[in-house]
């Protein structure tokens, strides 16, 4: 069955547009309720969102159809994607789900649903959904006496809270550490603020004013600018940025200089690896990951295990071969200790924890590798399949060939957004540039 619906990390798309629209999600709602109602218990489904305006149109929708279908709803509001993955686990539910687009612009919006263990749903799974999601639903409806009830949870904000400051190491504290952090004016405003004071420390909140429109924008993990510049300004000792839903983060030190997810995962492997809880003997990231990162794990006696793109597929591989330690280069950080998804707030700690131990300058601290050249363009689309035009492949093969051994090339439609992502890496910089800028003009040129 082709996917219609779910892509790399749930449904998403433009808000009141194609597959995000009110009568979309609440058929969602009664597919997804069909899928986990079972057994004769009390069902029960989370729902939390980020602070696009648009939720307030999909969070009812899908409130509608789970309770069309005999499921309580308890509606927490705005809280960071791993928020929702545990409280799915704690108050013993039967589905967790995020309304999010994650890092993309207030225009789009998605549906990121999390089975009863937290963890987000197999391919299998959604495609249950999605078949459902496409067939008349009428006759499953549940009888009147047996319709779900919603409720709001006035303490979950609290309860996200404490989980999280619970994985800082335990009798240590944030206390003489200036922090700028940068919440995107989204999901994780009150939270992620909160946690590093109660921790101890200075914080400097930035992106914390939404109006429904201003997630992400000119802030964020997508846009460090304004991030880097506060650090700097303030004379901070670090930076954090979050994304939309807080599920993951970059870092910048005391000098604005940027970390990403690749010299974060690295940081939290070598410690991981000094204090003898690392699992797996190395750590999991995608195809995406800067083959610098592989180079410097294989120094110190671990290795890296590679995926296709999206932090799902890397907690199932870690999940299947015991590993503890995973993410992306984009900054998702998956800590399988703590967290069943990626979760910006619990990674950002682990850092700080490293820094703090250290006593040293996160800018000596933090950055373990030199990354090998590495460019990515992407390419928009609108319809059609680009990859298969015979110029493209032919220009694909063209840069394999210039690149010889020296590099490697990673062409791949995005599973969130119409785009096409064209990135090479490797010795030569140059070359890499002009592999990268070839393939992506007949990408563009396929793509009209």
């Amino acid at each position: 069955m082709t996917r219609q619906l779910f892509g790399t990390d749930g449904i998403r798309g433009t808000a009141n547009r194609g597959n995000m629209t009110a009568e979309v999600a609440l058929k969602v709602g009664m597919a997804a309720a069909l899928q986990f109602r079972n057994g004769n218990h009390r069902h029960r489904v989370v729902i939390g969102k980020d602070t696009r305006l648009s939720g307030y149109m999909l969070e009812p929708a899908l409130t509608s159809g789970f309770v069309s279908m005999g499921m309580d709803v308890i509606l927490v509001g705005p809280m960071p994607t791993p928020a929702i993955a545990m409280l799915t686990r704690s108050l013993r539910a039967d589905l967790g789900v995020m309304i999010s687009a994650s890092h993309n612009p207030f225009e789009d919006n998605g549906i990121k649903l999390f089975g009863p263990d937290g963890y987000k749903l197999s391919d299998a799974v959604e495609a249950k959904i999605e078949k459902n999601v496409a067939s008349d639903l009428s006759d499953r409806l549940i009888a009147p006496s047996k319709l779900g009830r919603a409720r709001r949870l006035d303490d979950a904000a609290g309860r996200y809270t404490e989980f999280v400051k619970r994985t800082f190491p335990r009798g240590r504290n944030l206390d003489g550490l200036k922090i700028v952090i940068d919440c995107a004016n989204g999901a994780a405003y009150k939270v992620a603020p909160e946690v590093l004071w109660e921790l101890g420390a200075e914080v400097i909140a930035v992106g914390t004013v939404p109006d429904g429109m201003n997630i992400n924008k000119g802030c964020g993990s997508t846009d460090t600018d304004y991030m880097q510049s506060q650090v700097v300004s303030h004379g901070a000792d670090i930076g954090i940025a979050l994304d939309g839903d807080a599920d993951r983060l970059l870092v910048c030190d005391e000098k604005g200089a940027m970390v990403d997810g690749d010299q974060i995962m690295a940081l939290i492997a070598k410690n991981g690896l000094d204090q003898d809880s690392l699992k797996g003997g190395g750590i999991v990231a995608t195809v995406m990951s800067n083959l610098g990162l592989e180079h410097y794990l294989t120094t110190i006696g671990l290795h890296l295990a590679r995926t296709q793109v999206g932090d799902r597929y890397v907690v199932e591989h870690m999940r299947a071969q015991g590993y503890n330690i995973g993410g992306e280069q984009s900054g998702h950080i998956v800590l399988g200790d703590h967290s069943t998804t990626g979760d910006g707030l619990v990674a950002a700690l682990q850092v700080l924890a490293v820094v703090t131990a250290s006593g040293r300058p996160a800018s000596e601290v933090t950055r373990l590798f030199e990354p090998l050249p590495q460019l990515l363009k992407n390419v928009s689309f609108s319809s059609g399949q680009p990859l298969d035009d015979k110029n493209v492949q032919i220009a694909i093969k063209q840069g394999e060939a210039r690149l010889v051994k020296s590099g490697r090339i990673l062409i791949r439609k995005s599973g969130t957004e119409p785009l096409i992502r064209v990135m090479a890496e490797g010795d030569d910089e140059v070359l890499i540039a002009s592999v990268v800028n070839d393939i992506a003009d007949a990408v563009a040129l396929a793509a009209k």
